[in-house]
């Protein structure tokens, strides 16, 4: 009976990550939000001490929260799919668009992932920096798209 307590501990626990991880999901994902610890907390149905036993700060919290999400956009370069490097570097690039579309954060760090794959005479870091500027032009997804591919097609060509 005593080995069956800890791993309740654990499964509850694991339980309470989750609640902190899927609130802070949902109150990030307006990029213009103010969220705080305690909103988060209020969000999760947990107390502020579980929220701060889980994450010691609002830092750590970021980090956990897209942790997962840089990973998958790093496998994602990868699993990439075309024909040659360059279609999958291209097939990445509208990956990343989407992924900082929608959170508009932690470029920097995938900067240090994306090595140097550039099919121009620039860096990684400029081609990065290209599609997030695309990424914040004013006006809706539909509009911004013909534009990214645009910019895109034209990186490719010879």
């Amino acid at each position: 009976m005593t080995q069956e307590r800890p791993a309740r501990r654990r499964v509850d626990a694991q339980r309470n990550r989750d609640k902190i991880l899927a609130a802070a999901r949902a109150a990030f994902a307006d990029p213009q939000a103010d969220v705080s610890m305690a909103e988060i907390a209020r969000r999760a149905n947990i107390g502020s001490a579980t929220l701060y036993r889980n994450f010691a700060d609002r830092r750590i919290l970021l980090e956990a929260l897209y942790g997962e999400e840089i990973a998958a956009i790093c496998r994602a370069a990868e699993t990439s799919e075309g024909a040659t490097a360059g279609a999958r570097l291209q097939a990445w690039l509208y990956r990343f668009y989407d992924y900082f579309l929608h959170k508009r954060v932690l470029a920097s760090e995938l900067l240090e992932l994306a090595g140097d794959a550039s099919p121009a005479d620039i860096t990684a870091e400029q081609i990065l920096a290209f599609i997030a500027s695309i990424a914040n032009i004013p006006g809706e997804p539909e509009f911004r798209k013909p534009i990214l591919i645009a910019a895109l097609d034209a990186l490719w060509a010879r």
